[in-house]
């Protein structure tokens, strides 16, 4: 018996996904292959399914998606307390997790195998996106992971859906470019929240606003609603660097949790900006936030937001 719980979809469904598809040999799953979804299942079903011997067959599979949904859930507790060796019963708990304290959550540990999961880190993205192109054969240059990683965040089954795109459309190569990114994913590699982040570590005012400019005019490329968490991290990111004693680029990198690719970004901006003036430019993206959702401001386009706050933010 398999509980699969938590925050993370992905792991989940992943799993889920395995055990319907790879488990049984095909002309086992006729007899041997039961799915209910959380929402219509009926527990006796569960349960009766659960107890069936396989046909034709060593084992059965029982799969019991979206439980989360499942009234009266703790009624499979006689099943789980004697579980039938033949069936492979499979749960997926999505974005819960059971009480840890109550009987049901220790007789699910001590019966069966729990798999709880929680979203992953902004500074893991790299790590675990590299595993997914090492698994294709391929390798990702640090700029085309950065834009993958500003663009989408930690949705890791968008992510995985974009590099299987990508990877049909490579042709030969094995290398994943910005291009790549620009080509097969939409995101345009001199107008994102990643090259808006670069200027304003160089204070590069007019850069900023030609890409602040392409977002007025592409909505959808990067609402404000992205772009601000973004730059919070970036400048909280750079407040940590003044808290490190004289750190190389190694070291600084480890630290902030980024590419050591990407940290002359931070040393730059840390030289254009100093303590003060990153202290000065998180209370401004906190301000910001605030008013793009209303707070302090009658009615504001996004743009004049924008362009008013990286105006004071170099100044």
């Amino acid at each position: 018996m398999y509980w699969l719980e938590g925050e993370e979809e992905f792991f989940i469904n992943e799993l889920m996904d395995y055990a319907e598809h790879h488990i049984l040999p095909e002309e086992e799953k006729a007899f041997n292959l039961s799915v209910f979804y959380g929402k219509d299942a009926d527990w006796t079903a569960v349960i009766n399914a659960c107890r069936r011997y396989p046909m034709f067959a060593e084992k059965q599979v029982v799969l019991l998606k979206e439980a989360q949904q499942m009234r009266d859930i703790l009624k499979l507790e006689p099943y789980i307390q004697k579980p039938l060796e033949s069936t492979v019963f499979v749960v997926s708990y999505k974005d819960k997790k059971v009480d840890a304290r109550t009987k049901f959550a220790k007789l699910i540990k001590e019966k069966g195998e729990l798999l709880s999961t929680k979203k992953i880190y902004e500074s893991q993205l790299p790590e675990w996106i590299t595993g997914q192109v090492n698994e294709r054969g391929l390798t990702i240059t640090p700029r085309a992971m950065s834009l993958l990683i500003d663009h989408i965040g930690n949705d890791l089954t968008r992510i995985k859906s974009e590099l299987e795109k990508i990877t049909i459309n490579l042709g030969g190569r094995t290398s994943i470019r910005e291009e790549d990114i620009e080509n097969f994913v939409g995101i345009s590699k001199e107008f994102n929240v990643f090259e808006l982040q670069n200027a304003l570590a160089r204070k590069d005012l007019p850069k900023a606003i030609r890409i602040i400019l392409y977002f007025e005019s592409n909505p959808k490329a990067a609402p404000v609603q992205l772009v601000l968490p973004a730059l919070y991290a970036f400048f909280s990111k750079l407040y940590i660097l003044f808290s490190l004693p004289n750190p190389d680029e190694k070291t600084a990198a480890a630290a902030l949790g980024v590419s050591p690719f990407f940290i002359k970004d931070y040393l730059t901006a840390a030289r254009n900006y100093g303590f003060s003036g990153t202290e000065n430019a998180i209370l401004l993206l906190q301000r910001y936030n605030l008013k793009s959702i209303g707070v302090g401001v009658t009615s504001m386009e996004d743009g004049e937001l924008l362009k008013e706050l990286v105006i004071k933010l170099m100044a």
